[in-house]
C-alpha cells in the first residue's frame, strides 16, 4: 500500500483545491470534509469486520443460512453497524443530479440513530451549503483506491492530518481546537497514561484521548479495556469534531459542554487517575466571584483585578488540574512560559504547589510549534505518587534548542527527539534499564541499516553509466567510489563481529559498540558526498549526450538506474549514521548511565534552590547556556533548498491574499 503520509498529502492538496475554487471559505469547508472522513473510515472498518463475522462462522443458521447481522455483531467489535443507506458505496453511486447532501445527510442520521454518543454530533445541514459537483468530487475524493482495504489506523492518521492543516488554516475557533501531535505525544511519554480514568478539561478535539490510546496499543492492549475518557469543552462544534475524532480511531468518551472555569460535570466521576490538557493561556475574564469558594481552588485564587476578574486564569487551571487528581494520579499539562516566573499571588499559588511536592518535571519547548501560537510554551508535569525521597525535587528539562524544522513556519520533534527526553525522565525516576535498551536500539539499527545496503546492486547500475562513457573524471571517481564501498563494508563487518555481536548490552559494552561504529559512521558520511557528486557528474553528461543528440533514451534508463540504487543505499548510509548519532548524542550527555547536570539541557533542582529563585519553575533559569555546538551536517544545497521552499511558499501566500483583494474590490464595485 503507498505510504499514508502520501496519501494524506494527496488528498488534502485535492480537497483543498476543491475549497480554493469555491465560495466557501475554510470554516464553512472543514466540519463536512471531517464528517465525510468520519464515514469513509466506519464503511471500511464496516466491510472489514462483516468479513470477519462471515469468516469464523459464528452466526446461527436456520436451514443453512445464517441470520443477518445486527447492530450488536459490530458494537462487539468496535465498529459501527452501518444501514444500507449509510454505506459509502452507495453515496459514491449517486449520479450527478441527484441529491448527494440529502443523501449524505441521511446516512448521517441512520448511524446517530443506532449509537447516542454521536447524537448530534455528526455534520449534516453543512452539506446543503455545497453544491452536487463539490460532494461528488469530494466522495470521489474519499473514494481513492489507496483506501480501500486501509485500516483503521491509517484512517486516523488521515484524520488527524486533516485536522492539522485546517487548524494551520485557523478553520475554526482560531485554530485552537488542536493541540498539535508532537506535543501531546511528549505529555504522554512523561505521565504514561496505562490505566484508569483520564480527564481533560479543556479537550478541544480530542488529540489527548486519542494519543492515550496510541500509548496503550502499542504496549499490545486494548485502550477500551484499560481507560475510561471525560472531556470538557465549550465550543459545541468542537465537541462534535472531538466525538468524531474519538469514533474514528474506535474510541469512546464521556465529553460534556461546559466551560471549566464554572462548571464541573465530572465532579462525581473523580478522583482521577491522569489529567492531560491544553488550556486556552492567560485568561483575563474569570468572574472571581463565581469561583472564589470552588473546591479545586486547592491553593486559593491567584489574584484579582479592579474590575474582579482573576488576574490571570493560568494558576486557576493548574490549581484545577492538581485537584482531579487521585493520591497516585499524574498530570500533564501545556501552559505559557510566562506561567513559571510569575508574580505576586501566581507566585505564591506557585509557591504552596511546589510545596507539596507533587510537581514533577518541567519542560520548555521553543516558539513555533503551535499552528495559530508562536511563542514558547512549557509542559508542566505533576506526579502524586513520587517517592518520598524525591518529594522536594524537581526535573527541569530546557528543550528550546531539541527540534525538527517540519514547515516553513512550524517546529515539532522527531520521534527519536522525543525518545531522548523521555530517556532522561527515565534515568530521573531509576529507570536505567529503559534507558539502556533506547542505546541499544538505535546501535542495533544502525547496525542493521548498514547490513542492508545493497552495495551490489548500486555498483551494476553504475558499471552500466560508467561503461556507457569514455568521461576520466567518471571513471576515476567511479573507481573512488567502489574502492570506498569495499573499505566502508570492511569496516562495518569488523564492528559487527569484533564489538557488537559480542559486547555486553550494559553501559560500558554499549559505550565500547558506540565507539567501534564511529569510523563506519564517518566513512558512510564521507561516501555519500562521494556518490552524489558522481550522480551529479553522470546527470550532465547524459545531458551534453542529450545535446548532442547521442542515444538519449538509452542513457537516461542507466541514469535512472543508478540514482534508483542510489537513493536506496544512501537512505541506509544515512539511517546507519542518524541513528549512531542518536546513541551518541545520550551517551554523550549521560556517560554513566545516570542522570547528571547537562549545561543548557537538564538538572535536578531542590526546594532550596526553588526559593532561591523565587521558586520560579523556568528551566532556562537553572540548567545555564548550553555551549555552542558546530553543526558537521550543515549541507549548504539543503540550505538553499530551504529558502527557494520558503520563498515559493511566501509567493503562494502573496497570491492568494492578491486574488483576496482583488475578488473583494469587485465586490465593492458591483
Amino acid at each position: 500500500m503507498e505510504h499514508v503520509g502520501e496519501i494524506e498529502k494527496r488528498l488534502w492538496s485535492v480537497a483543498d483545491h476543491l475549497r480554493a475554487n469555491s465560495n466557501f471559505a475554510s470554516n464553512e469547508y472543514f466540519l463536512p470534509v471531517m464528517g465525510l472522513i468520519f464515514l469513509r473510515h466506519a464503511y471500511s472498518r464496516f466491510l472489514r469486520v462483516q468479513e470477519e463475522i462471515k469468516a469464523d462462522g459464528s452466526l446461527p443458521s436456520r436451514d443453512g443460512v445464517p441470520r443477518p447481522l445486527t447492530k450488536e455483531d459490530f458494537s462487539q467489535r468496535g465498529s459501527i453497524f452501518l444501514k444500507p443507506e449509510a454505506q459509502f458505496d452507495h453515496l459514491v453511486s449517486i449520479p450527478d443530479g441527484g441529491d448527494r447532501a440529502g443523501a449524505i445527510i441521511a446516512a448521517m442520521e441512520s448511524i446517530e440513530a443506532d449509537y447516542l454518543s454521536l447524537d448530534g454530533a455528526l455534520p449534516k445541514s453543512e452539506y446543503q451549503e455545497l453544491g452536487d459537483d463539490d460532494l461528488g468530487q469530494l466522495l470521489r475524493t474519499f473514494n481513492d483506491p489507496a483506501l480501500q482495504k486501509a485500516d483503521g489506523d491509517v484512517f486516523g492518521r488521515i484524520y488527524e492530518y486533516f485536522l492539522t492543516q485546517f487548524a494551520d488554516q485557523k478553520a475554526h475557533d482560531g485554530g485552537e481546537f488542536f493541540t498539535p501531535v508532537s506535543i501531546v505525544q511528549t505529555l504522554v511519554n512523561v505521565i504514561e497514561p496505562d490505566h484508569g480514568k483520564i480527564i481533560d478539561p479543556a479537550c478541544g478535539s480530542g488529540g489527548m484521548f486519542v494519543q492515550s490510546a496510541h500509548f496503550i496499543e502499542k504496549m499490545k492492549a486494548n485502550p477500551s479495556d484499560r481507560v475510561t475518557f471525560y472531556g470538557m469543552e465549550k465550543n459545541p462544534t468542537t465537541i462534535r469534531l472531538a466525538k468524531m475524532n474519538l469514533a474514528v480511531h474506535g474510541l469512546e468518551g464521556d465529553i460534556s459542554k461546559a466551560i471549566s472555569y464554572y462548571d464541573d460535570p465530572h465532579k462525581n466521576k473523580g478522583p482521577f487517575d491522569f489529567v492531560m490538557a491544553n488550556p486556552p493561556f492567560n485568561v483575563d475574564e474569570i468572574d472571581a466571584e463565581k469561583i472564589k469558594n470552588d473546591p479545586r481552588l486547592e491553593f486559593g485564587l491567584p489574584g484579582v483585578n479592579k474590575g474582579g476578574k482573576v488576574s490571570n486564569g493560568n494558576y486557576v487551571w493548574m490549581s484545577f488540574f492538581h485537584s482531579y487528581l487521585s493520591d497516585t494520579g499524574r498530570a500533564g499539562i501545556v501552559m505559557s512560559s510566562q506561567a513559571s516566573s510569575a508574580g505576586g499571588g501566581e507566585a505564591k499559588v506557585r509557591e504552596a504547589m511546589i510545596k507539596t511536592g507533587d510537581v514533577d518535571v518541567m519542560i520548555a519547548i521553543r516558539g513555533n510549534f503551535f499552528y495559530t501560537r508562536t511563542v514558547p510554551c512549557e509542559l508542566w508535569f505533576f506526579d502524586k505518587a513520587k517517592p518520598e525521597h524525591m518529594k522536594d525535587k524537581v526535573l527541569m528539562i530546557d528543550a528550546r534548542n531539541v527540534y525538527r524544522k517540519a514547515t516553513r513556519k512550524i517546529f515539532d520533534f522527531t520521534p527519536e527527539q522525543q525518545q531522548n527526553l523521555s530517556s532522561m525522565v527515565w534515568l530521573y525516576r531509576g529507570q536505567t534499564d529503559r534507558y539502556l535498551a533506547l542505546v541499544q536500539d538505535y546501535l542495533e539499527t544502525a547496525f542493521t541499516q548498514m547490513q542492508d545496503c545493497d552495495f551490489d546492486g548500486f555498483e551494476k547500475a553504475l558499471k552500466a553509466v560508467t561503461g556507457a562513457h569514455e568521461n576520466e573524471e567518471l571513471h576515476k571517481l567511479s573507481a573512488t567510489v567502489t574502492a570506498d564501498i569495499a573499505a566502508l563494508s570492511a569496516s562495518a563487518t569488523e564492528a559487527r563481529g569484533e564489538h557488537w555481536d559480542s559486547a555486553p548490552r550494559d553501559n560500558e559494552g554499549l559505550k565500547a559498540s558506540s565507539g567501534a561504529f564511529e569510523p563506519v559512521a564517518d566513512q558512510a558520511k564521507a561516501l555519500v558526498k562521494e556518490i552524489d557528486h558522481l550522480i551529479k557528474l553522470a546527470t550532465r553528461l547524459h545531458e551534453a549526450d542529450v545535446a548532442e543528440g547521442t542515444k538519449p533514451a538509452e542513457g537516461k534508463k542507466r541514469l535512472n538506474e543508478l540514482d534508483v540504487a542510489r537513493q536506496e543505499v544512501t537512505e541506509h548510509l544515512k539511517g546507519a549514521r542518524y541513528f549512531h548519532m542518536q546513541a551518541e548524542w545520550l551517551q554523550t550527555r549521560f556517560p554513566n548511565a545516570e542522570l547528571c547536570h547537562v549545561e543548557g539541557l537538564v538538572k535536578l533542582v531542590n526546594q532550596d534552590e526553588l526559593q532561591a529563585n523565587d521558586w520560579s519553575l523556568t528551566p532556562g533559569r537553572y540548567v545555564g547556556v548550553a555551549p555552542e555546538e558546530e553543526d558537521e551536517d550543515f549541507n549548504f544545497e539543503e540550505a538553499l533548498r530551504d529558502i527557494h521552499i520558503e520563498i515559493e511558499g511566501l509567493n503562494a501566500e502573496a497570491a492568494k491574499l492578491a486574488a483576496k483583494i482583488t475578488n473583494n474590490i469587485n465586490e465593492l464595485i458591483v
